[in-house]
This record gives C-alpha cells, structure tokens and sequence, in this order.
C-alpha cells in the first residue's frame, strides 16, 4: 500500500504535460470530531493517489484543511471518496475561477495538531459555535451598511495584493496573531456592531467567527466559501465586485485575478504590480513582490547579495546554508529591508493601475527539458559520473541538465562519453552511461535532455 510519495516535482509535472488532460484546481474544509487521525489519514492518502488527486492536506482531531488539484475526469470519483465520511456529504468544493494543471505536483497528507493554528488552549471555547453565513449577495448588501465592521483575517502579504474595501487589514505574519489584535481593537463594539469577516477559502473566518462569539460579538458573520468562492458568485450572478485586486493563492499560482485593479507595487521599484515570486537562493526563498523587468534584471532574487549568491558554485552556496533554517524548512513571508516599497497594515483602495488582459496566468516552467534517467555513480577523483538511462534517447551535442534538491539545475554540453563501457555517440533506454561532470552529483539527482523552446 503507497502512503508516499515516489515521483519528484520534476518528473510529476512531465506526466501532466504528456497526459494532456485538464484539471482542477480546489479547496475544502471541514471542522469535525476525528477520533484516528493518522488511519484517516491513510485512507485519503491511498483513495486519492489511486485518482492521481495532488495537493496539500493537513488532518486533525479537530477536521480536514485541504487544497487540491484533481483531473476534470476524475473530480466526480474524487468527490465519492468524500462522501464516504458522514461529516464530508454535500461538503462544498471552492473550485477555482482560473486553473493551472501545475498548481499542485505532489499529494501531501499531514497530521497536525490543529487544522488552523489558533494559538488558543482553551477547553470552553466551541469551534463549531459559528456565526452567520454569508453568500456574495448578502455579502455586498451588508457591506453597505454603516453599522458594519469587515475584517481580513489573512495575512499582510495576502491583503496587500487585494482586499475588500474599507476592510481593517491586520499587519501580522499569522492567523493566530490577527485573534487577540482585532479583539483588543473592538472592544467597544462587541453589542451593536456588525462584525464581518473574511478569508481566502472560509476556514480561518469559521474558526474566528467562533471565537469572537466566545468572547461576547453579538453579530458576527463570515464570508462563506471565502475570496474564492465570492468571486464564483459575482460571475455567474453579474453583482459587482466589492473585493477589489487579486486572490492570493497557496499553491504554484500564488494568485489568481478577481479585477483588473493592481492595488500593490513592485517592492523593489515602485511600479504597480501584484505578482509574487520566491527570491532565487536556496538560502533565503523570500516571499515578495517583483515585476517582469525587476524579474530579468535580478534574476528572480530580492536582493544584490541573494544574486551575488546564486552564482557561487553549488559546493560554496551550501556551506552558506549549514547550520541555518533555510529552503522548504521557513516560509519567509516578504519582510525585509532590502524591500522598499513594501506595505502592510492599513491598505488603500485605490488602484495604481490596470492589468492586462490575460488568460494564461500559469507560472510558465522556464526551461523545457525531458528526463532521461537517474544518477547511480560519482567518480570523485576522476570527476565522471554513472548513468542509468531510464527514458528517451540521447546524442553526443546535446545539452543536459543534472537536477537535484542539493546540486539545483546544472547544465553541461556532452562532449564524448561511454555507453556500456564503450565510447559511442548514442544512448539509449536501458544503456549504462559515464561522462566527465565537472560538479558533484549525487544518487538523488535526475538526468534530463533539454529542449528546444
């Protein structure tokens, strides 16, 4: 029985493109009583595997968080596998309004203490104790009233590329940070005022709404289905939209459009911009803003001394890393000094500029490439690595790539090299191949042929 994953980013992304098969990318949760959550957690893992359903899930005695990418043809069968649960039935599925086959390359089921870290260790408060949900309509129509406080319980590189208006858009880096902070901040406004709110998907406002009953707020509603949802509604119903920008997203996308308007900037020049990217070093992955020319020009890094670093050789850059938290182990979250024009807190509502019409928004995979076979050997001395050739064939004049978590992406021209133990211009499926690597490799790392754009 598989409970892991076998296939790499790379390669799972190989397998979308060649299918040719459309998918959807999708949200849910549900808070309920899990009394096993590691079995539960098995169970999915296996139903959705076999569905060739990716995502990212987080199980806990307190309900399920997940964020998924499933094939169009299977969504009715990924839906079955719900059903099986009796706290699952007739769960709603956010479907994105934009979708990208890629969103998602690998399924991730994870036991976690809670589904949403609150922070709260207290036995009295009911999580279930919700307010008042909300659709699009009713949504916009309370909105409208002065008697209404709307809150944005996500975070501030969440907001800062879109947000309702006139939202109180807290400065914090965490759900849990954002409970006490609003709490204090409406005090006075626990009997007669509306207190609204809303998140991405709808799982943080159920939580917060429970919460902010527990502590007295007389009226309290939520958004229900979240920003994703939200933006479904006013499409099919032709109601204006009062969230004005861009949806941050967790997955490869990091966001999708529900306007036109650009309310952020580039945090590097000051030019409007609402598209993330993760800085380039493997030491740093910082979260931030960065336009298409501040893009080129600093190769997706956010500062002089991160695209100093990526052009260290592999061996230098991790000796860099060692000892620090780095890579997939810290999600940094755009705050930095070297970041000039960045904003949080208290946003505006007024649009810098317009975006371009688009209907591809997928973070286009730079360099195309087809994967070959896998590393066996690395001859230190000699600096000759050995090749199993799993796919495909290749020439003598082609360009490599050698990929892996440690060595990143490094490209050699083959010169010469030897299949089975002779020399020859040609590999194969199946052949065994050394040639000269003039960089460590390692038994992780992934041979590929790159292609032509």
């Amino acid at each position: 029985m598989q409970l892991y994953n076998t296939l790499s980013a790379e390669e799972r992304a190989e397998l979308i493109d060649q299918a040719g098969k459309q998918r959807l990318t999708l949200s849910f949760y549900a808070y309920a009583k899990i009394e096993d959550p590691k079995k539960f957690r098995d169970d999915l893992f296996v139903a959705w595997n076999a569905l060739d359903a990716l995502g990212r899930t987080y199980v806990a005695k307190e309900g399920i968080n997940a964020q998924m990418s499933v094939p169009a043809e299977n969504f009715e069968a990924f839906r079955d596998t719900l059903e099986e649960y009796p706290f699952m039935r007739g769960i709603r599925l956010n479907v994105a309004v934009e979708h990208d086959d890629h969103s998602f390359l690998k399924l991730t089921v994870k036991v976690r203490d809670k589904i949403v870290a609150d922070g709260l260790n207290d036995e009295t408060f009911d999580v279930t104790n919700i307010g008042v949900h909300l659709k699009a309509k009713e949504f916009n129509q309370i909105l409208d009233d002065p008697n209404t406080i709307v809150v944005d319980f996500r975070n501030h590189y969440e907001s800062e590329i879109g947000h309702f208006k006139g939202a109180i858009t807290p400065d914090v880096e965490t759900f849990r940070e954002s409970l006490p902070i609003i709490n204090e901040q409406l005090q006075d406004y626990k009997e007669d005022k509306n207190l609204v709110m809303y998140c991405t998907g709808g799982i943080r406002c159920e939580k917060a709404s429970a919460y902010f009953k527990h502590q007295g707020f007389k009226k309290v509603f939520q958004l229900e289905g979240g920003i994703i949802n939200y933006a479904k509604q006013i499409q099919e119903e032709n109601l204006e939209s009062k969230f004005i920008g861009k949806n941050f997203v967790f997955d490869h996308r990091l966001g999708e459009r529900i306007t036109d308007d650009i309310v952020s900037q580039c945090h590097q020049c000051g030019k409007p911009c609402d598209n993330h990217t993760n800085c380039s070093n493997d030491g740093c992955h910082l979260l931030f803003i960065q336009c298409d020319e501040c893009k080129a020009a600093m190769e997706n890094c956010c500062s002089s001394e991160c695209q100093e670093t990526i052009h260290l050789p592999v061996d230098e850059q991790i000796k860099l890393r060692r000892g620090k938290q780095v890579g997939n182990k810290v999600f940094r979250k755009g705050k930095s000094e070297n970041l000039k024009f960045k904003h949080s807190g208290e946003l505006s509502d007024t649009a810098l500029a317009t975006a371009s019409k688009s209907n591809d928004i997928r973070q286009k995979i730079k360099v195309k490439k087809m994967l070959l076979g896998k590393v066996e050997h690395y001859f230190v001395k000699a600096q000759v690595g050995l090749f199993a050739i799993e796919n495909n064939e290749f020439t003598t004049g082609d360009t490599l790539i050698v990929s892996g978590p440690t060595t990143g992406n490094q490209e050699i021209v083959l010169d010469k090299m030897l299949v089975n133990g002779t020399e020859n211009s040609t590999a194969k499926k199946g052949d065994k191949v050394t040639f000269e690597v003039p960089f460590r490799v390692r038994l992780s790392d992934k041979l590929y042929l790159k292609l032509q754009n």
